[in-house]
């Protein structure tokens, strides 16, 4: 699993059927000290997450496929969670990731 802050939303009149109803998401991939990796991935969003959160990511087709049941789904990212906190495990907390 891959942490995420969610960057923006995307909107398209023209997609799979698969995406139809289904929000999509810009995603930056995270370290878990919150700085920015460098890589945005689309996902498809499973938690109603906003602009902002820090969320969980799995980033594998076959996952991806089995959460929605669409088992020939063109998908591969999907947010599963959101995150509230990071605990490190010198037991250091992290209560916003985004700061």
């Amino acid at each position: 699993m891959i942490l995420g802050r969610v960057a923006g939303e995307i909107y398209s009149t023209i997609n799979h059927p698969i995406l139809d109803a289904r929000k999509l998401l810009l995603v930056d991939r995270i370290a878990p000290d919150g700085r920015a990796r460098g890589e945005t991935v689309i996902a498809i969003d499973r938690v109603d997450a906003g602009v902002g959160e820090t969320v969980l990511l799995i980033d594998e087709g076959n996952s991806a496929r089995q959460i929605i049941a669409q088992p020939n789904a063109p998908v591969r990212t999907i947010v599963v969670g959101i995150i509230d906190a990071i605990e490190s495990a010198a037991g250091a907390t992290v209560d916003d990731p985004r700061t």
